[in-house]
């Protein structure tokens, strides 16, 4: 077991009240941020990848800045856009300003980021989503925590290196050269206990039988080896919160399986979970 007090002098990454973390990846958080590099985090969706991000900013008490990519998304958009548009537009209609580019210098996510004065948390939300080249063109960025704008002849450096946080769903291999530069973790997803806990952090007085009789049905539910989208964390609270708000008896969750839509996405894996279930 690691041991957090020799990684960080101050400032430990410790989870939040809502968000509950193992001690391994408290310590990937801390690590990371010890030796300066991003921490690249996988796992299942609806394991809280997001979401840690936000709980480092929040337990941290510092500013976040996410970066949700998309399919079409350019390494170029992070950094800054020269927005010509909008220029040839004002010189059109005789605005002043024209002849000052930076003031049509967009910065992007990454950008922001580097020219805040106090350290952040920047959030690279999805990478794998983007093409096989994206995190090959932040190499420089991410290493040097610097870029140039052509159109300005200026370089932006970073104040204050960020906390860099980038999530994948493993929907594409990520570069070895990107690896490289990466601190790795994978969200296990969470045993009963976890589980218990995290249950714990999103509810006040929750009857004991209904969250035992929940779990029990939830983890017989992901068991069942041909279920194509097994139901995540996220969806298991929203389930909760429903069989509350509907008033469920406990002892009939397991048999009568209320509100399944909540748990399970896919009508074929609805169908073979009632079918197992009779």
């Amino acid at each position: 077991m690691i041991n957090h007090t020799k990684i960080m002098s101050k400032g430990k990454f410790t989870g939040t009240d809502t968000y509950i973390a193992s001690d391994e990846l408290m310590a990937a958080v801390d690590i990371a941020r010890h030796l300066e590099k991003p921490l690249l985090i996988k796992g299942e969706p609806g394991t809280g990848k997001t979401m840690l991000a936000q709980a480092v900013s929040k337990s941290l008490d510092m500013e976040l800045y996410i970066w949700n990519i998309k399919s079409t998304t350019k390494a170029q958009d992070g950094l800054y856009v020269y927005d010509t548009v909008q220029r040839l537009y004002d010189s059109q209609f005789g605005e002043s300003g024209v002849d000052d580019i930076g003031h049509y210098i967009k910065l992007g996510k990454l950008g922001e980021a580097f020219k805040q004065d106090k350290q952040v948390v920047l959030l690279i939300d999805e990478i794998d989503k983007a093409d096989l080249e994206f995190p090959n063109d932040l190499l420089w960025e991410l290493d040097q925590m610097e870029f140039y704008i052509h159109e300005t002849k200026e370089t932006v450096k970073a104040k204050v290196r960020p906390i860099v946080i980038i999530t994948s769903n493993a929907e594409k291999e990520l570069p070895d050269a990107f690896l490289r530069r990466c601190i790795f973790h994978y969200i296990a997803f969470p045993d009963k206990d976890m589980m218990t806990q995290i249950v714990h952090a999103h509810f006040e007085n929750l009857e004991e039988n209904l969250l035992e009789q929940a779990l029990k049905t939830f983890y017989w539910i992901r068991s069942i080896r041909d279920v194509r989208k097994k139901p995540s964390t996220s969806e298991f609270i929203d389930w909760i919160r429903a069989l509350m708000l509907g008033g469920i008896d406990p002892d009939t969750i397991q048999k009568e399986l209320p509100f399944l839509g909540v748990l399970m996405k896919k009508d074929e894996d609805q169908n073979l979970v009632l079918d197992m279930n009779n």
